[in-house]
C-alpha cells in the first residue's frame, strides 16, 4: 500500500480527520483510510482525550460520559497506530495527536489550521460539527453522509457485547482484538457498568 501511495495523485498535502474511537472498528479505519486516499498525510484527532478537555454537547450528550470513554488516550493512540500500520501506512504518512473538538479554540495547538478537516454526517452531531468548522473558516471535505440507520458498525455495540459476553473480535482490526484483549478491556467494562449501577 505504501508503494501505491508514492504513485497516487492526491487531492490535498495534509487533512485533519477525528473521532473517539472507543473502541476502534473496522469502519472506523475505512473512515481513516477514505480521508488518507485524499491526501498526502493524514492526522488523527483523537477526540475526548480526557475528562478535562471533554464537554458535553447537546446533539450527542452521550458522547461525554464516563461509560462512553472507557479507553484512555494512550490507549487509543496505540490502538490507531497498530491498526493504520498494519494496513501498510508507515509513520510517514500519518499522525495521531488529541483533539478536543468540543473547545475549537484549541484546535490550534494540535492541529494545522490549513489542513482540510475531513467529516461524515449521520445525525445532528455530525452537522453541528460541519457548521462548526465552516463557521471558523476550516476547510471542509465530508467523506459521505447517511441516515444514521446506515451508519454501520457502532462502537457502542461493540462495548455492550464485551460487557455480556457475546462475540466482537471479528468487528475490529486483528491488532485491536489483541490489544482489547491483553488489557481486560472488557473487565474494565463490567467493573465500570457495575459501579454505574450501584453493584
Amino acid at each position: 500500500m505504501a508503494g501505491e501511495n508514492r504513485e497516487h495523485k492526491f487531492i490535498y498535502d495534509l487533512g485533519v480527520i477525528h473521532g473517539r474511537f472507543q473502541v476502534l472498528h473496522n469502519d472506523h479505519l475505512k473512515y481513516i483510510h477514505a480521508g488518507k486516499e485524499l491526501c498526502e498525510h493524514i492526522i488523527v484527532g483523537i477526540t475526548n482525550p480526557d475528562p478535562v478537555l471533554s464537554r458535553e454537547d447537546k446533539a450527542d450528550p452521550k458522547r461525554s460520559t464516563s461509560g462512553a470513554n472507557p479507553l484512555t488516550y494512550y490507549e487509543r493512540h496505540c490502538l490507531v497506530k497498530e491498526a493504520l500500520m498494519d494496513t501498510g501506512l508507515t509513520l510517514h504518512e500519518f499522525t495521531i495527536v488529541p483533539l478536543p473538538i468540543n473547545l475549537p479554540e484549541l484546535y490550534e495547538c494540535y492541529v494545522p489550521m490549513d489542513a482540510v478537516f475531513f467529516l461524515t454526517i449521520y445525525d445532528e452531531w455530525g452537522r453541528r460539527k460541519l457548521e462548526n468548522f465552516k463557521n471558523m473558516g476550516l476547510k471542509t471535505h465530508v467523506l459521505w453522509e447517511v441516515p444514521v440507520d446506515e451508519k454501520g458498525i457502532s462502537a457502542a455495540d461493540i462495548r455492550d457485547a464485551m460487557v455480556q459476553g457475546r462475540a466482537w473480535e471479528h468487528l475490529v482490526p486483528a491488532s485491536v482484538a489483541g490489544l482489547m484483549k491483553r488489557w481486560d478491556i472488557a473487565g474494565r467494562l463490567k467493573k465500570m457498568q457495575g459501579e454505574l449501577s450501584g453493584g
